[in-house]
């Protein structure tokens, strides 16, 4: 049964609409409140950060307002990446943390995100006890007058972040003479990204550092890396880096301007962390996950599993636990280990072992998602290609346009339209045995 708020990560929709408004998020903060309060007897804290978006000066103040009403002490921590509030909420022992953000989508949509006492995304389970008590009547969970939650904004929040991060190198570790594209999508990461980077010593050229509450995401960041492309060649950077509009998702490129993927970075990291022995289990993936990670992770014996039907953060929390990191979000770099940023990057062999095996599974998905995409019916079929396959995917308000329908129902056409393929691709897959024995 699917969830009635809770999305694939978190809630999200446009602004002063469904769900995203104020008295519903008033509803949010007093019903994730009363939960993780009751979970914990000491002190009940919540603290919340959010990206660059105008709306959430309204939507934030009202999620305060019931979280306070349930009795949560809150601090506000002001724009801050995904990743900083989540290590923010374990190390400052909070009950909850809360990023209000609709990630890579324009300034009109806005959301949340809930993270738990230990750092991570909450669970089916948790979100759907959340649910009933959103629906449930306010007045049982607004507390006494006397035992009101108090609110108060801390102005170091990226400076606590940065500091985590910092404490995961030896000393002696710096970037000193290297040059970095940074194109932080006009979002949460502008303030705490280039501070890291250029406090270890690189130089940084930055893009997307300007926000004005409406340009976020708006043709920058990871979902238009071209830019990092173009900059990191016009500037002769070692590499780019690209976030989006909260920094939970990044691209990079190398010095000549070539993307490295997802499959790259996740294969570099798992190879890495085997040698330096943190590497406890293996590394899990989805049904996206290609042919080309499995092969090499493969050839490197590493163990990989695809995970089917189930969320990207349910991987990435299966994943922590896999690999050791139940306990930590980093990868520590100790003191005396080689501190040379050049071990990050993607070697010329794993590339091209990647590549080849890309290029044979893109072929196979290919011919398999025309055979698939043959189930979908025509407004499912425009839909999904101009929204998912096109190589310059179509807004939701240009679609509602062009259908003259709401964005609402382009986005339900959307998801049951690929809900359909990804289950006919699954089982035209599965019939010709190319998914892995787990």
């Amino acid at each position: 049964m699917k969830n009635k708020y809770f999305g694939t990560d978190g809630i999200r929709g446009r602004v002063n609409q469904g769900n995203i408004t104020g008295e519903k998020f008033f509803k949010f903060g007093l019903a994730s409140g009363t939960y993780f309060k009751n979970q914990k007897k000491s002190k009940q804290i919540a603290i919340i950060a959010k990206d660059t978006r105008l709306s959430g000066y309204t939507l934030e103040p009202a999620l305060v307002s019931g979280l306070v009403s349930g009795g949560m002490h809150v601090y506000t921590l002001g724009p801050l990446p995904t990743n900083g509030l989540a290590m923010l909420t374990k190390s400052m022992k909070a009950n909850m943390g809360i990023m209000i953000t609709a990630s890579h989508n324009p300034y009109f949509d806005n959301g949340l995100k809930l993270f738990g006492p230990d750092g991570m995304k909450l669970s089916d389970k948790i979100e759907k006890k959340i649910e009933k008590l959103i629906d449930a009547k306010n007045t049982k969970q607004l507390t006494n007058p006397k035992l009101l939650g108090r609110v108060k904004r801390l102005e170091d929040g990226n400076d606590k972040y940065t500091k985590i991060l910092k404490n995961n190198f030896p000393s002696n570790f710096h970037l000193k003479g290297t040059k970095i594209v940074l194109d932080c999508a006009n979002g949460a990461s502008y303030k705490a990204a280039p501070k890291l980077l250029k406090e270890l010593g690189a130089k940084v050229i930055s893009i997307g550092v300007k926000p004005n509450g409406l340009n976020i995401n708006d043709k920058c960041g990871s979902t238009y890396p071209s830019k990092i492309k173009t900059a990191v060649k016009k500037h002769k950077a070692k590499i780019g880096i690209a976030f989006d509009g909260d920094a939970d998702r990044v691209i990079m490129c190398d010095e000549k301007g070539k993307i490295i993927d997802g499959d790259q970075i996740i294969a570099m990291l798992a190879r890495r962390w085997k040698s330096k022995k943190i590497l406890k289990g293996g590394v899990i993936g989805t049904l996206m996950s290609n042919y080309g990670l499995e092969k090499f992770l493969l050839n490197e014996k590493i163990r990989f599993s695809k995970k089917l039907g189930v969320k990207t953060e349910e991987v990435v929390n299966m994943n922590r636990r896999m690999m050791g990191q139940e306990k930590s979000l980093n990868d520590p770099i100790k003191d005396g280990e080689k501190g040379e940023w050049q071990d990050w990057i993607v070697s010329d062999d794993l590339d091209q072992e990647l590549f080849v095996s890309q290029k044979q599974e893109m072929d196979e998905k290919k011919s398999l998602l025309q055979q698939s995409i043959k189930i979908l019916n025509n407004r499912e079929r425009e839909i999904l290609e101009e929204r998912k396959l096109s190589s310059e995917p179509k807004t939701l308000e240009e679609l509602s346009k062009k259908y003259k329908i709401s964005r609402e129902r382009i986005r339900q056409i959307e998801t049951k339209a690929f809900e359909k393929l990804q289950k006919a691709m699954l089982n035209a897959t599965q019939s010709k045995n190319l998914l892995p024995r787990n």
